[in-house]
């Protein structure tokens, strides 16, 4: 962890680009409405509530903002980002997600966090007291757990009444901290028929507990979905501002471009100081690709995909063989994917081996 930070340094470069991007957009000719604003996991958790408020009130005033505009700020919950709470709150951050992980310190270890399970009980505690809307993860499949486990820690995470859980399923992603683990033996996964159980299990009990999934591993009650998180998943744009972050931007006659900040701190700023920008990279995507970013993202949502926003009409890209005909009908005819005449989805059989399903069908 970084022992020191240039608040007002980090605050002045945030700004800094806010404007540079509302100018850019303006030369495109593309208005936009603030729809939510999200400030990701890692520095920006440990951000002044200060700073927070200098940066929400520039984003307003650059650009018209939607009704119930959220502002959703991610946190671990060790108690000095805790303890910023309340001040958040008052600053302007209207929606909280926490990155518990676990309720079990045994669990805890394994993944390689830093906080213990009375830590997350009481910032979920406190996360509920302070916002309006509160959201926290679970990874499941973990090393060991049976079903009875998962159930057991299911039903209290239930019992905070959050109105929004994300539920992730551990898998190992190269390059990643479980990754590591992984190999060193340190994170065994379960069986395959364990690890399907366990999903079942979790798309059961949040359902009787009126938390759907929306998405493959976010379930909320009705109207309490992540609108910024639903952006994503449904191809609409988004800025990317601060170290390695990433966006979406359109132009007009539907070209797209994708953003790429700087991703160390520390480059991030000296590029803003030397070059006027932290950008990394904004590259053109190309039809094709966007296409492919289309169907990745919104195939995740268990609504899927309104065939009418395709970037390609659906004709086109089965003609272009950007879209396997023949794996696509396999797919259907496996009970994997349901297609209508306007809307395509991964059925419950699709969304538990969504991976492999993307990974075949594109």
């Amino acid at each position: 962890m970084r022992q020191h930070i240039d608040e007002q340094a980090w605050q002045e470069a945030l700004l800094h680009e806010l404007k540079r991007y509302a100018d850019l957009l303006q030369v495109w000719q593309k208005p936009r409405r603030l729809e939510s604003i999200f400030f990701g996991g890692g520095t920006p958790s440990l951000m002044k509530p200060q700073t927070v408020e200098t940066i929400l009130k520039q984003a307003v005033q650059l650009w018209p903002i939607a009704e119930n505009l959220e502002i959703t700020l991610e946190a671990n919950p060790n108690s000095v980002e805790v303890k910023a709470f309340q001040a958040l709150n008052q600053a302007g951050v209207n929606r909280i997600s926490i990155g518990i992980q676990a309720l079990y310190d045994e669990d805890l270890k394994k993944l390689g966090r830093q906080h213990s399970a009375a830590e997350s009980l009481a910032a979920i505690e406190t996360a509920c007291r302070t916002f309006e809307r509160v959201s926290f993860d679970l990874i499941y499949a973990r090393p060991g757990q049976t079903v009875d486990d998962w159930q057991t820690e299911l039903l209290q995470a239930l019992s905070f009444g959050t109105e929004h859980l994300s539920l992730y399923q551990l898998t190992i992603e190269p390059g990643t901290a479980f990754a590591t683990l992984h190999d060193r033996g340190e994170l065994v996964l379960p069986p395959n028929d364990t690890s399907a159980d366990l999903y079942e299990l979790t798309q059961s009990m949040m359902n009787d507990h009126h938390r759907p999934a929306y998405e493959i591993s976010n379930h909320a009650k009705q109207g309490a979905e992540c609108r910024h998180n639903k952006a994503y998943w449904r191809y609409q744009d988004y800025i990317g501002i601060g170290p390695g972050a990433h966006g979406r931007l359109s132009q007009n006659g539907g070209a797209k471009v994708a953003t790429r900040q700087v991703k160390s701190p520390e480059g991030w700023l000296k590029s803003i100081e030397a070059h006027g920008h932290g950008d990394a990279e904004v590259v053109d995507v190309s039809l094709s690709d966007q296409l492919r970013e289309q169907l990745l993202m919104g195939l995740r949502l268990t609504q899927g995909i309104d065939l009418n926003d395709l970037v390609i009409p659906l004709d086109q890209a089965l003609s272009d063989q950007l879209i396997n005909q023949q794996r696509l009908e396999y797919l259907k005819e496996g009970g994997y994917l349901e297609m209508t005449d306007h809307h395509l989805k991964a059925t419950p059989a699709g969304q538990q081996r969504l991976q492999s399903v993307l990974n075949y069908f594109l």
